[in-house]
């Protein structure tokens, strides 16, 4: 496995490997890597002869006052997991790298980035789909994997790769867990003890939103309200949002038909959490 830090290295790299007809799949990460990035890995081992992980803290992607400074990096740990999990490169750029002085040129979206996330953090999406675009002009690849966590930035990719014409897969992969049912995520890190034991009420609460769907329920107002009410259990819980929409247009739904996203985000003291899960019908 290789590590580099420059673009034309990657480009090199790719261009020998797609002249011995080898296919390209890419994890593009922001690193402090875990179990649910490994899983991203191994499904790109699996389906290409080659990988690609791009390990990048893009500051396009985080507003003021969020954590760009402090969000967790440990380069030499994220290259031991890659490495064992069978990736062939590890693309990790400095920042001036990916945006030169005087970049410019941006990528944005209207509808899907409105909603969710994309309320509270207005520039996140546009910072997303920058750097991806960016990532996927270097490496050229056949695949790239997402996480199912992250379920309306696998949404928004999948629609501007359609939209643009990109000749790219988008592969998204299920939600890995702790074995209490947290999601995984590198801000876990963030959580002191008591804070981690608080983060359960997203897990019992998405048990609770499927539960309530799977014996009948449809009206989304219902939905939501039960499970906003559950959240309010935990006092150190502060809910961002709680929402259902449909899971290919985000747009807010009445009832539940189709194939639909049920998502939240909360804060467990300063540290904000996402979850979520679908459901057809």
């Amino acid at each position: 496995m290789e590590l580099v830090h420059k673009i034309e290295e990657v480009r090199s790299i790719v261009r020998s490997w797609k002249k011995e007809g080898l296919s390209v799949g890419l994890v593009p990460t922001m690193g402090y890597l875990h179990e649910g990035h490994q899983s991203l890995i191994k499904k790109a081992v699996e389906e290409n002869d080659r990988v690609v992980v791009s390990i990048f803290v893009n500051p396009m992607q985080f507003g003021e006052n969020e954590d760009l400074e402090t969000y967790p990096r440990d380069l030499n740990k994220d290259s031991k997991l890659c490495e064992e999990t069978g990736a062939d490169l590890i693309f990790n750029p400095e920042a001036q790298e990916m945006y030169e002085k005087g970049f410019c040129s941006y990528v944005d979206m209207n509808g899907l980035t409105t909603e969710l996330c994309g309320k509270s953090r207005p520039i996140h999406f546009r910072g997303v789909m920058t750097v991806v675009t960016k990532l996927f002009n270097i490496v050229t690849p056949n695949k790239a994997y997402f996480g199912m966590k992250d379920a309306q930035q696998l949404c928004v990719i999948k629609r501007m790769v359609k939209d643009l014409n990109m000749d790219i897969d988008i592969v998204g992969c299920p939600i890995i867990r702790e074995k209490d049912g947290l999601a995984k995520s590198s801000r876990n890190t963030y959580l002191s003890e008591e804070e981690r034991n608080a983060a359960l009420i997203l897990y019992k609460t998405i048990s609770l939103g499927k539960e309530l769907l799977i014996s009948g329920e449809r009206d989304v107002s219902i939905l939501l309200d039960k499970m906003k009410e559950n959240i309010s259990k935990e006092q150190l819980a502060k809910i961002d949002y709680v929402e259902a929409v449909d899971l290919e247009t985000v747009e807010k739904i009445d009832k539940i038909q189709g194939k639909v996203l049920v998502a939240m985000a909360v804060y467990i003291g300063k540290t904000r959490l996402i979850d979520n899960f679908t459901f057809e019908c």
